[in-house]
């Protein structure tokens, strides 16, 4: 599909430039010319007075049969010998999504020494684990991790494949459909199946995250996505559960692998572990000051919790971006959540509205944060949480006094 301008007809009168909103047409010789970040939105098809603009479209033709991908494939991340989060949430989707499809959930598990994680994949729901167990699958790589799944879609044929987008699920996603000749929606943040005709639904922000895109693959499998971290809920781990786990053999010729790791350094620096984290003290604009994060940090180390942030903060300078969370940062999904000083826009609210209990200050009793919070408080933060801390204190206290008197 392209938009294209028929030089002859074009008047040169502007009007496409006007009408485009992404600024893709340039005026040269007072001939419309098409850029290269056009959208194919059409507006300017519809604008041109005189036919000039038209969108050519293709016939799109499959040349895969559809019938023959059958069951849902969840990529199990694991760094280090440890299975991320992230593929138990994925497990715990994709275990919905086999049951209304009537299929099989597998898990694909690459690296080395792999037989607890593929134990651990089974109790979590998965049908089926595929390990791959090999030497140079230790360190993930693209060209080996890439070739390897692209491989085993070649060969069994599944109709969907859930990554996490993580940074390493962000570099392969893109490389394996590629190779496979499909499409992929990335971050996506819900995945529902069509009652109809069966297709994924993958449902991402879009638009700076100011409306939510549902997008289709209707000719080509796997119909694949990577989902965000913390969107979707860990599937339950079952002692009882059984599935099967299959020992996938692979080879690599000459002129496969490309890339070697050499060295993994790892960063002196403490990350900050969002995603996990049970409790969030999380500041926005209204924290004011480098300072005023302190007063946060003071109230996540007496809660157990962590310190989170909107990006206005961290635009601001006043925390570390690896603390944001928002369309733009870490979405997240904690036991509870509390927002100092955060108005509450969308992009914030997208990766946060999921936590179990949300606790709202603010000054401003129309903030938006109010419509998502369970509790909200209207005041200044600087005065509430210094009071929330005495509170805790005297609870500490109180806990304290209780054990001397059983004891």
């Amino acid at each position: 599909m392209a938009i294209r301008v028929i030089t002859d007809k074009c008047i040169g009168c502007g009007i496409c430039v006007k009408v485009c909103p992404f600024d893709a047409i340039d005026m040269i010789d007072k001939k419309a010319t098409i850029k290269d970040n056009c959208t194919l939105c059409g507006q300017c098809v519809e604008a041109c007075p005189v036919d000039a603009i038209v969108k050519d479209e293709e016939e799109v033709q499959s040349k895969i049969n559809i019938d023959d991908y059958k069951g849902v494939w969840v990529f199990a991340e694991q760094r280090s010998g440890e299975v991320l989060n992230v593929s138990i949430e994925l497990l715990g989707e994709g275990r919905k999504i086999a049951d209304k499809r009537g299929v099989e959930l597998s898990a694909v598990l690459l690296g080395k020494d792999l037989d607890e994680n593929a134990e651990k994949l089974v109790k979590y729901g998965a049908d089926k684990v595929l390990k791959v167990d090999h030497e140079k699958l230790e360190n993930y790589t693209t060209d080996a991790y890439a070739k390897v799944i692209s491989d085993l879609i070649e060969d069994k044929k599944p109709e969907i494949m859930l990554i996490g987008a993580t940074t390493i699920g962000r570099d392969l996603g893109p490389r394996v459909s590629a190779k496979v000749a499909t499409g992929l929606t990335a971050d996506c943040t819900r995945l529902e199946i069509d009652e109809e005709d069966g297709k994924l639904l993958q449902t991402r922000p879009a638009f700076g995250g100011n409306l939510m895109a549902t997008i289709v693959c209707p000719n080509n499998r796997p119909q694949m996505s990577t989902v965000r971290p913390g969107v979707m809920e860990k599937a339950k781990y079952n002692e009882n559960a059984v599935g099967t786990i299959e020992n996938i053999e692979v080879a690599f010729k000459d002129g496969d692998l490309k890339t070697e790791v050499l060295e993994i350094v790892k960063s002196e620096k403490e990350t900050v572990a969002l995603d996990e984290a049970p409790i969030i003290v999380a500041g926005g604009r209204g924290v004011q000051t480098i300072e005023g994060f302190e007063l946060l940090e003071k109230l996540s180390e007496k809660l157990g919790g962590v310190v989170g942030a909107s990006r206005a903060a961290v635009d601001e300078g006043w925390i570390e971006h690896s603390h944001q969370v928002g369309q733009t940062g870490t979405t997240v999904r904690p036991k509870l959540y509390i927002a100092a000083g955060i108005s509450g826009a969308i992009q914030h609210l997208a990766g946060m509205q999921s936590s179990d209990c949300i606790v709202a200050i603010n000054k401003n009793p129309d903030a938006p944060i109010f419509k998502v919070a369970d509790y909200g408080i209207v005041g200044d933060l600087f005065e509430v949480i210094p009071e929330l801390l005495e509170a805790l204190d005297n609870v500490d206290d109180i806990v304290t006094a209780l054990k001397a008197v059983e004891s």
